[in-house]
């Protein structure tokens, strides 16, 4: 981890990037203005995730133009939005630690808030959406992964899917210490954390690019959720097929005493391929829930880098 001096700012921003060519100029405008009124030392760390546009370039140009408060990460390809947060954490020497996404949905001028809350004795902050301006679709799915991680984790927030957040040096350092390839900050954070709080922030509509989150990437998401943090669903699903068993075994009985009694008979059958399809389907999903977690153990033992920086700007960060 880099060592922190006396001279180490008190704020780091840690900011993924993907695609955000068009979002990258007026958000280091913001960013700076705002940290600025702070009074506080500040650096921001912006990690580009193996961009295909032209957000390295424009990063390029923002250092040039704020060498003394911008920092830049390089990955040689695309390795996913927490991974860069990772890398960010990695480099990040501030007190205080905020993370943002760069589209611009979350303004800036929002941090302030999260750092005074900070200031008054909490672990973390989370920003919520109060009022979101995201399709329905999104909306849907992010009310589901509140409602999982909520369940997993034990702690009751609103909004596990905002990327304003603020946590304090000593949440970071213990992230920093978990080697796992893939995790979920603000998750793995709240296990750290002694005093956990979220605030209200606002919500834009999205001025430029497009999100990066479809429907491939959040099943993905949850599905990490789930297997990353608990071992409550492999209980779940062994209960089920105890249940089942229990069913199955109850059913043949049944209907072998149907047949003692009424005679061989042919009615049924369709139900009973009904039930032969229930049971099948549950048993297909208890072993694809097997197999996310021992595919978890087999990404865990290669135990292959998060990532690979390619380029950085700014001074060692370190990997």
């Amino acid at each position: 981890m880099p060592s922190r001096h006396e001279d180490s700012p008190y704020i780091s921003v840690v900011i993924p990037v993907y695609n955000e060519e068009d979002n990258l100029p007026e958000l280091v405008r913001r960013l700076v203005r705002t940290l600025s009124t702070t009074g506080r030392t500040f650096e921001i760390l912006m990690v580009d995730d193996g961009s295909q546009d032209r957000s390295w370039e424009i990063l390029t140009e923002l250092h040039e133009q704020h060498p003394e408060h911008l920092r830049a990460i390089q990955f040689n390809r695309n390795f996913g939005q927490h991974r860069a947060i990772f890398a960010g954490f990695q480099a990040a020497r501030g007190q205080v630690v905020v993370t943002l996404d760069a589209d611009l949905q979350n303004p800036p001028e929002e941090i302030p808030r999260l750092i005074a809350k900070l200031e008054e004795g909490y672990d973390t902050v989370g920003g919520w959406r109060e009022t979101r301006h995201d399709s329905i679709f999104r909306k849907l799915s992010s009310f589901i992964m509140n409602r999982v991680m909520s369940w997993v984790t034990g702690v009751r927030l609103h909004d596990y899917g905002c990327m304003l957040r603020a946590y304090r040096r000593e949440i970071v350092d213990s992230i920093n210490q978990c080697h796992e390839s893939t995790s979920f900050i603000p998750a793995l954070a709240n296990s750290f954390a002694h005093r956990i709080i979220e605030i209200p922030v606002r919500h834009a509509e999205r001025q430029g690019g497009k999100s990066k989150y479809g429907i491939r990437k959040l099943i993905r998401l949850n599905f990490d959720l789930m297997t990353g943090f608990s071992h409550f669903p492999i209980h779940v699903v062994g209960f089920l097929g105890l249940l089942i068993a229990l069913a199955g075994l109850g059913f043949g009985i049944y209907l072998f005493i149907r047949r003692l009694v009424v005679g061989p008979e042919v009615e049924g059958v369709f139900t009973l391929f009904a039930i032969l399809f229930v049971f099948t389907g549950l048993q297909m999903f208890g072993l694809a829930l097997i197999g996310e977690y021992v595919g978890r153990i087999y990404r865990e033992v290669r135990q292959r880098p998060r990532y690979v920086i390619r380029q950085q700007l700014g001074g060692d960060l370190g990997q």
